[in-house]
């Protein structure tokens, strides 16, 4: 995600969740750049893609990320958030491994190593 994909959806409820009542396109592209880094990060982290537009682990990572990034305390979010960050890893792996045993019983493979 670059800072032109960040929906406006999403900056404002991340301009929300952040207190930012006032319109300003300069703390707009400032908050839009932590969006962008803070997927890439989680993205990162989760090994695809993910979705914030959605409630859930990632979206909630994205806004935790975006406030760490505007207090200038990055240096301690992934040991704070590091509990939530291998849930979402362990979520989207149980996830593939369904996902793949689905796959393999279809095609009937199911049970061949």
């Amino acid at each position: 995600m670059t800072r032109a994909d960040v929906s406006a959806a999403l900056l404002q409820d991340v301009e929300t969740r952040l207190g930012i009542t006032w319109s300003d396109p300069a703390t707009d592209d400032r908050i839009r750049g932590w969006i962008a880094a803070g997927a890439a990060y989680l993205d990162g982290k989760a090994g695809e893609a993910q979705d914030y537009e959605a409630d859930g682990a990632a979206r909630t990572l994205l806004m935790e990320y975006v406030r760490y990034a505007r207090d200038e305390a990055m240096d301690v979010f992934e040991n704070n958030y590091r509990h939530l960050i291998l849930a979402l890893q362990n979520d989207l792996e149980v996830t593939r491994y369904v996902e793949q045993t689905l796959q393999a019983d279809a095609c009937g493979l199911a049970g061949v190593q």
